[in-house]
């Protein structure tokens, strides 16, 4: 092994076993694991998986490896979902007009992780550096290219290429007869809309397409520019403005930084701070924290909860999004309710259709790669009947305790899916289900160093850490895998 550059390149593989453990979290039920003992009757299903970004290409990787036929639908002219960058922004700049012309992607063009490439690859095929490929970004946060060119060596490595459709919107999911799935579809530049029917559909589309907005007095008619981050792409329209960017997400961090080098004034409003709050941010001049805003007006002001008030050309929010399934009918059995998809068994299946429906990606902030990849493996065991489930009706009285628990803590109905605080547990759950192992202890702790360290440097985290002993552990354990070619020669 070799470290050099911030990268690490591997030179040997071989299988892991690790030992199986069953580990807790206040927000998972104490539901025992359902692996079934005995010799279940093995099935194969026909698979429809929606949408061909990291969560649909490991679903489908985890349901061919289960023996299903997958076909995966893929809008776009290429595989990698959100992480495909383009400069191509919306018509409509705040992204809420029915007839807009639609961008998937929100990738903006200095994106790097704010995740290092250990913790972030799926589990038997790391992300690591590439060495001798001046195309490859070698940085242990890389950019946002690097880790499209990651998910298509992945897709390419497994096959998963093969099963895509490109440029194949799906329209219409609905019941068919016999608890099957019948899914519409339409190729671009191809003959009108194409009917198939599937044993099971897999909801693979993301959630970071259709943005979500902040709602307060006067924002509907303030007359200055509106835009949301799904539309930022570059600091360069906000130069010598007055901008007020609503949001404290990593997204909003980020661009609040670009934008400053550029702005004559960047205000951040932020719900995670005091309504007193007013304070100019360490090392800018021109860029100041608000608590939230209270109101706008038709001259361009803005009126902070701390009492301040801007007089602001743009406002930017940087406000999230929405779970959004256009193509999907179920008769209300799955429904969005303030960004509550439910109910949902587990963030992932509906009781009522259990396991033919199932949604993979749904959780957010999370070690996203692993957590698609653990839920992939739950759904491709339940369909071929090796995994064992409750009963529906135990599944929605789980749902039920998990709402109320939500909401005897005070936890807002659009909270449902955040999983920031258990998301090993959740997914160590899910591994328990499947009788796989459990997420390496070094993931664990390199996620929580690296957030300890974004607190301590938060201009230079993606270069500075002091968790290398981490990282030897994790290319240790790479080791045990076959990895794609990667090796140092």
């Amino acid at each position: 092994m070799v470290i050099s550059n911030n990268s690490i390149v591997l030179s040997q593989s071989a299988t892991i076993r690790p030992i199986l453990k069953t580990p807790r979290c206040r927000f998972l039920s104490d539901s025992v694991v359902h692996s079934t003992t005995m010799q279940p009757t093995l099935a194969s299903r026909h698979v429809a998986v929606i949408g061909a970004g990291a969560g649909g290409l490991i679903a489908a990787r985890e349901l061919w490896r289960e023996g299903h036929k997958v076909v995966v639908f893929e809008r776009e002219d290429q595989v990698g979902g959100t992480w495909v960058y383009t400069p191509k922004v919306e018509s409509d700049p705040i992204g809420i007009h029915p007839n807009r012309t639609t961008v998937h992607s929100s990738m903006y063009e200095s994106l790097r992780t704010n995740l290092p490439r250990e913790v972030m690859g799926f589990r038997d095929y790391p992300f690591v550096a590439r060495e001798g490929d001046e195309e490859r970004d070698p940085r242990r946060f890389p950019g946002h290219k690097e880790v499209l060119m990651y998910l298509k060596d992945f897709s390419r490595e497994f096959g998963v290429a093969e099963m895509v459709r490109l440029e194949t919107e799906v329209v219409v999911v609905d019941a068919a007869e016999g608890g099957r799935w019948k899914v519409k579809s339409r190729s671009k530049g191809g003959g009108g809309v194409e009917d198939e029917i599937y044993d099971a559909v897999v909801v693979c589309n993301g959630h970071f397409t259709e943005p979500r907005l902040p709602q307060f007095t006067g924002i509907n008619t303030w007359k200055g520019k509106q835009f949301h981050s799904h539309n930022y792409r570059h600091p360069e329209p906000f130069r010598d403005q007055v901008v007020i960017l609503i949001g404290s997400s990593a997204s909003a961090v980020d661009i609040s930084r670009e934008i400053a080098g550029v702005a004559k004034e960047v205000h951040i409003a932020s719900r995670s701070v005091a309504d007193e709050t007013l304070q100019k941010q360490p090392g800018y001049d021109n860029m100041w924290l608000h608590s939230m805003i209270e109101n706008a007006h038709d001259d361009g002001s803005v009126v902070f909860k701390d009492g301040s008030v801007v007089l602001a050309d743009t406002i930017l929010h940087c406000t999230g999004y929405k779970y959004h399934f256009p193509f999907l009918e179920t008769n209300g059995t799955v429904t969005v309710d303030d960004n509550r998809v439910g109910p949902l068994y587990k963030h992932v299946l509906p009781p009522a259709s259990a396991p033919s429906l199932s949604f993979v990606g749904i959780p957010w902030k999370v070690v996203p790669f692993p957590l698609f990849e653990f839920q992939s493996k739950w759904i491709a065991g339940l369909l071929s009947n090796r995994i064992a489930l409750p009963s529906k009706e135990e599944m929605m009285e789980d749902v039920k305790a998990f709402y109320s628990l939500l909401e005897a803590s005070g936890t807002p109905k659009r909270y449902t899916h955040n999983l920031g605080g258990c998301q090993f547990e959740y997914d160590d759950w899910i591994a328990a289900q499947c009788g796989c192992p459990v997420s390496e202890e070094w993931r664990k702790q390199m996620y929580s160093e690296v957030s300890k360290n974004k607190c301590a440097r938060p201009e230079t985290y993606r270069d500075e850490w002091e968790d290398d002993h981490l990282v030897l552990q994790a290319y240790e354990d790479f080791k045990k895998y076959t990895l794609n070619g990667v090796s140092n020669g």
